[in-house]
């Protein structure tokens, strides 16, 4: 395969939505917030037009052009982020514990008691921005950073991840069951 001289990537940008990028340090600002990311690691131009962000390379190696689609979906993450926003929804699964939640807003964290009959609770961090929402054997994260919201969800995933006994038979855990953008 022949090297191409350029590898370009364009995200476009909706109404409502503005973006702007000054020594590859974008900012995303919507109806829902604002989000900042530092992209300048990236070995890429990246120009705002009217309705789309062109984001290039020229003559890149096989780095080089991953690393321009990365740069793309970060900055289509963050615009659809601003936009819309992102919502997860996570489910409880026990066999014979019932498990209790209790969200605390103030230290960012979330308490899982009775976890498979254990006295202490587990404590899980909140990541950002994200809120939290502890309804029954339902748990709904929702915030504008799709890093910030997956990463809590994969906080809470792990936390209830049961080790030394066959995954087949201890089913027992928090696991998601639906992604979805909008809040």
């Amino acid at each position: 395969m022949a090297p191409t001289e350029l590898v370009e990537r364009i995200v476009e940008i909706p109404q409502g939505v503005s973006v702007e990028i000054s020594d590859r340090k974008v900012k995303a600002s919507g109806p829902k917030g604002t989000l900042e990311e530092d992209l300048s690691h990236i070995p890429c131009t990246m120009e705002v037009e009217k309705e789309h962000v062109r984001i290039r390379s020229s003559w890149p190696r096989k780095e080089d052009i991953a690393m321009v689609g990365t740069a793309a979906a970060k900055i289509r993450n963050m615009v659809k982020g601003v936009n819309v926003g992102f919502t997860f929804k996570m489910k409880v699964v026990h066999a014979h514990f019932p498990v209790t939640l209790k969200v605390i807003d103030k230290e960012r964290k979330l308490l899982i008691e009775n976890f498979t009959g254990e006295k202490t609770a587990r404590v899980v961090r909140i990541v950002g921005d994200s809120k939290v929402k502890a309804a029954g054997d339902e748990i709904v994260i929702q915030g504008i950073s799709l890093q910030d919201v997956s990463q809590t969800a994969a906080n809470i995933e792990q936390s209830t991840k049961i080790k030394d006994k066959d995954q087949r038979v201890f089913l027992d855990g928090i696991y998601v069951f639906e992604r979805k953008e909008g809040m």
